[in-house]
């Protein structure tokens, strides 16, 4: 039984997320205090109350995501013994959860993790002017049909393919004009939805490119390690061990599709047969079960599920 490890992105925060793994878990408890810490910020405080509107703030949700990631994977360390190194083949982040995947499998410590993600939340919702960019989910289309739309609806400004979630599942970005010209080309193209989506800047297309340099000059001055299992990249769709070519992955990432539909496809290709979503909510669990048909997929993110998940990956 091979196992992935997957780690969410921004969408998938809650208020109160990670509060019971704190109550419970002194290994959790200490994973909260070292993001405060490095934040010079109550941030737990924030995910556990509210309000909603900040918490969902791109600087503050994409740590907070990482915390809440993080101090799973210490509760399955220190009251189990299962340890990345020791369970998982592979493991895989979608957008902001890359790096979550990188902490748990020890390239970036914690501390320099949840710092690089308040950059990069700050980076991307500094990149473009409020209301200049949109991004739009289209249902319905494959990827390479969406793809054809976005560049159809650019007409000049920009308009790509954001995030291949699943087959029929495709998010674009760019334009808030050229978004909206791609919803009307995609329903015309059969498209059996196109949703605008409520996000505060147009992610993972070239308007992101001064986050991108901005990420590029942050990750420099951060130590990384070899990761103890490949990751799986958003932008390859293929697994990385080396520091460096991490690196670059992820400043490409910013402007980047992320391709987790052929992420999730490379490994159960390679054998991955369960998949662990790891942290709040159940987004990637969902996308698994439409990537990877054949294989299991599990969410773990409180207490109970910690249980439950230990049981099935130590009868094998």
């Amino acid at each position: 039984m091979a196992i992935a490890f997957m780690f969410p992105g921004q969408g998938s925060q809650a208020v109160g997320m990670g509060k019971a793994l704190a109550e419970n878990f002194a290994s959790a408890r200490a994973v909260f205090d070292e993001v405060d810490a490095a934040l010079g910020q109550n941030l737990s405080d924030l995910m556990w109350t509210g309000p909603e509107a900040e918490l969902t703030l791109t600087e503050n949700c994409q740590p907070a995501l990482l915390a809440v990631s993080m101090a799973v994977i210490r509760v399955l360390e220190a009251e189990h013994g299962i340890t990345v190194a020791n369970t998982a083949k592979f493991v895989a982040g979608h957008s902001l959860g890359e790096y979550s995947a990188l902490a748990a499998a020890g390239t970036f410590a914690l501390a320099d993790a949840a710092r690089l993600l308040r950059i990069r939340g700050t980076a991307m919702q500094n990149a473009t002017p409020l209301g200049t960019g949109a991004m739009a989910a289209l249902l319905g289309l494959d990827f390479a049909t969406a793809s054809a739309v976005a560049a159809e609806a650019a007409e000049g400004d920009v308009c790509q393919a954001a995030n291949d979630n699943s087959d029929g599942q495709v998010v674009i970005s760019g334009h808030k004009a050229a978004v909206e010209r791609a919803m009307v080309i995609a329903k015309a193209k059969g498209a059996k939805r196109a949703i605008m989506l409520t996000v505060s800047a147009p992610f993972h297309c070239a308007l992101m490119k001064p986050a991108a340099d901005v990420m590029a000059e942050a990750l420099a001055q951060v130590a990384m390690k070899a990761p103890v299992v490949p990751v799986v990249a958003n932008v390859g769709a293929a697994p990385l061990s080396d520091p460096s070519a991490i690196r670059d992955s992820l400043v490409a990432q910013v402007t980047g599709t992320v391709r987790w539909r052929e992420c999730v496809g490379y490994m159960a290709d390679h054998g991955v047969s369960h998949f662990y979503e790891i942290g709040s909510g159940r987004v990637l669990m969902g996308l698994s079960r439409k990537n990877a048909p054949n294989g299991d997929a599990h969410h773990v993110g409180t207490p109970e599920d910690i249980t439950a998940a230990v049981a099935l990956i130590k009868q094998g």
